[in-house]
């Protein structure tokens, strides 16, 4: 009940949803009340919150130092597990298995997969739950991506009962010690992730995937234009911020170092 909570308040205090919700009050201030004012500067406000958050430049701006916390693995002492975090998912067999990954999960298994080339004889392990209307784990469907894309069945472990990144580092802690492995999620969750895995008692090595801030040429007009893409890259600064103040709140240390 308390994780179902949890997503429920933490989704609607997301820009899209909260906005939404700021910009309705506004109306029906306007529409059947006398605080006229207070309804114009509310509607005013969550239009332009909305317009900037949904422009590159404002939404890359606060979403790269996040993702430039730990830089991209390219090589370095040798590790036995290569560790997948678990993100948004269907499963559907008609599909092709990497269509079945959402978001975030598709860069973190293609990453995942090429520490694993690069550390070969090493375990590849996929962590997360099964969402609650799919008869497949989220580790599950990670799997069966990276064996389709030609890790043997042998090379692959799957926890399927973590439900959040917490779940995730106790889960890992119990299958594999104290060793040294690499630590794949996205790049905006990886510094959150690695607080709860050193929290845990382990030694991740951090590996970022699905790096969303750009910095490289775009054309003109994509930097000027609003788009959903750059809203949710917005989204992502939000919800690591929230995340963030939830491990604060559990009393654990915002510091990776610590």
């Amino acid at each position: 009940m308390l994780f179902i909570l949890k997503k429920f308040i933490g989704g609607l205090l997301l820009p899209l949803p909260f906005l939404l919700l700021v910009i309705g009050l506004a109306i029906l201030l306007l529409w059947f009340t006398r605080w006229q004012k207070t309804g114009k500067g509310l509607l005013t406000a969550g239009w332009l919150v909305l317009l900037l958050i949904s422009l590159q430049p404002v939404a890359d701006r606060m979403l790269k130092p996040i993702e430039d916390t730990y830089p991209t693995w390219r090589g370095g002492e040798r590790v036995n597990y290569v560790v997948v975090l678990g993100g948004g998912y269907t499963w559907n067999a008609d599909w092709a298995p990497s269509s079945n990954l959402i978001n975030n999960s598709l860069p973190r298994v293609t990453e995942g997969i090429r520490l694993w080339q690069a550390n070969l004889g090493a375990k590849i392990i996929f962590t997360g739950a099964r969402a609650m209307t799919n008869s497949v784990s989220t580790a599950e469907a990670g799997a069966r991506v990276a064996e389709s894309l030609g890790v043997p069945r042998s090379a692959i472990i799957t926890l399927d009962s973590p439900k959040d990144t917490e779940e995730e580092a106790a889960a890992v802690a119990k299958a594999i010690g104290k060793q040294p492995f690499l630590l794949v999620t996205s790049a905006s969750h990886l510094p959150r992730a690695v607080i709860f895995f050193r929290n845990a008692g382990l030694n991740p090595v951090p590996a970022p995937a699905n790096q969303m801030a750009i910095e490289s040429p775009l054309n003109p007009w994509e930097r000027i234009i609003p788009s959903p893409l750059w809203l949710m890259h917005s989204e992502r600064v939000s919800y690591e911020t929230l995340g963030r103040a939830w491990q604060w709140l559990k009393g654990i240390s915002g510091n990776p170092g610590e």
